[in-house]
């Protein structure tokens, strides 16, 4: 029979319809490229664990719903009617009663799930390499998985690190690049030039400015004469990302300079801000005034889109940084309270433990990610082991003592026992491996992914069941009810 397309590399065909053949898909050289990688990247992983004296243990993969982050996928219990299991989105809980239970090293390379919305690197099903250790600090973490890293790149392809990797705190990468993930393969940084506009007249920034905002620019090395009609697009592109406006100054070969708003700030304050920022002749200055966290997202997405523009990525770089001191907790509006910015069994500095009750906002956690090229690859902390620290958390985040213990009472229960002290880390298998076969997005790097809204065109699931399967499990579907009341 002829395929539907062919087989071959460099195709130009709808993903639907190579996921509906998958089949057919994993026959082009590309993707068993690909596949083969994978296998490449695991197997390195367990060699270098097992070399290192660690147990590859199974968690369950039916466990208690503990919902306090995505939505849990649930299956219901026919022998226990009316209950519901929940599909892990991580070993988290039980990797930490393991090293309650006397196991120092553990690791698994294990399937999680998620019910949340999709994009390129997610996946309601995805793998990770998962671990942890007893009696170590963060020091020894950042060792260990650099070395383990290393390792990784240069069995499955051939390429040395160079370590130690660079670090750089959560505070220091949202003030210079906008983001805990920051891209480091160019340079383009933040620069806070509020300090030059703060006395001046123009309203828009005097405005900013008085109501806690910032002014932060980019330079853009050699784009000083960029057409006016891209200008106006960038304005656009700021705007999507909560941006009211944007700022710009051509800092010209010629020593002269063409700013919209010159007329408003003086050329001596855009040669002072262009000085401060290190413009030079032919260099193009883009600024944006608003509230920190406004400035922090659209300054770091107009500093990825102009790299783009300018061809400053260097796609064969692997730029590698860990990013540590993150926040403790973040602030939920819609919901009125501190949330876990990692998860609530991340251990806050020890500095920190009074601010719990009295300042939960200003606490920072002992936790870290290892970012390559942009992208979070890997993410974790020093645990909490003492039950009255994990209690106070649970309070900060809203959680009662008697909801703690309806959640997580065993875990407590566990720890009135005795813990040793443990941290431990979690990698995006298929994230790593996409960015090592340099594919776009990890469906690429998956055998049978699923589609952006969570189906699987090949198989066809999820499906309808037999009202009989339903009936087993005492389930009675309510859509057609809420179609029938959409329409009323």
């Amino acid at each position: 029979k002829t395929p539907p397309f062919y087989i071959q590399d460099d195709i130009d065909v709808d993903e639907n319809i190579r996921l509906k053949y998958r089949y057919l898909d994993l026959r082009r050289p590309e993707m068993q490229r690909n596949l083969i990688l994978r296998h490449k990247v695991t197997k390195a992983m367990r060699d270098f664990f097992d070399s290192r004296d660690f147990l590859e243990i199974e968690t369950p993969m039916l466990t208690k719903s503990t919902p306090e982050g995505a939505r849990d996928y649930l299956v219901p219990s026919r022998v226990n009617a009316g209950t519901f299991y929940a599909l892990p989105q991580s070993p988290q809980i039980f990797k930490q009663i393991l090293m309650v239970a006397g196991y120092e090293k553990y690791f698994q390379i294990v399937r999680c799930f998620r019910d949340e919305d999709l994009r390129a690197d997610r996946q309601p099903e995805f793998t990770q390499l998962d671990l942890e250790m007893s009696f170590v600090d963060e020091e020894d973490i950042y060792a260990l998985l650099e070395e383990m890293i290393a390792h990784v790149f240069k069995t499955a392809l051939g390429k040395e690190i160079s370590l130690p990797m660079p670090r750089i705190t959560w505070d220091e990468a949202m003030d210079k690049y906008g983001s805990d993930k920051p891209d480091l393969r160019f340079d383009m940084a933040f620069t806070d030039v509020t300090d030059l506009v703060k006395d001046t007249e123009f309203k828009v920034f005097r405005s900013v400015i008085d109501n806690g905002g910032v002014v932060k620019g980019i330079v853009v090395p050699g784009d000083a004469g960029i057409p006016r009609r891209e200008l106006d697009d960038l304005v656009e592109y700021v705007n999507r990302y909560g941006a009211k406006g944007l700022a710009w100054a051509c800092f010209n070969e010629d020593g002269s300079i063409k700013s919209q708003i010159m007329k408003f700030l003086g050329e001596d304050t855009i040669r002072n801000i262009g000085e401060k920022m290190g413009a030079k002749g032919g260099d193009l200055v883009l600024m944006i005034a608003d509230k920190p966290a406004t400035v922090a997202r659209a300054l770091g997405e107009l500093r990825l889109e102009m790299a783009r523009r300018m061809n400053m990525i260097d796609q064969d770089k692997l730029a590698f940084t860990w990013v540590t001191d993150f926040p403790m907790f973040e602030y939920n509006e819609d919901e009125k309270r501190y949330v876990a910015m990692h998860h609530p069994f991340t251990m806050p500095r020890h500095a920190d433990l009074d601010k719990l009750e009295s300042d939960p906002g200003s606490v920072k956690a002992i936790a870290y990610d290892m970012v390559l090229n942009g992208v979070e690859i890997g993410g974790g902390s020093l645990r909490i082991y003492q039950a009255d620290v994990q209690e106070k958390v649970f309070k900060a985040i809203g959680l009662s003592i008697e909801e703690a213990r309806s959640k997580f009472g065993f875990m407590l229960d566990a720890f009135q026992y005795g813990a040793p002290p443990h941290a431990g880390c979690a990698f995006g298998l298929d994230r790593l491996v996409m960015l090592m076969a340099k594919r776009q997005s990890i469906r690429d790097v998956i055998a049978f992914p699923k589609t952006q809204s969570a189906s699987d065109i090949m198989s066809q699931a999820p499906s309808e069941v037999e009202p009989k399967q339903l009936k087993e499990l005492h389930i009675k579907p309510d859509v057609e009810e809420e179609q029938e009341q959409s329409l009323v």
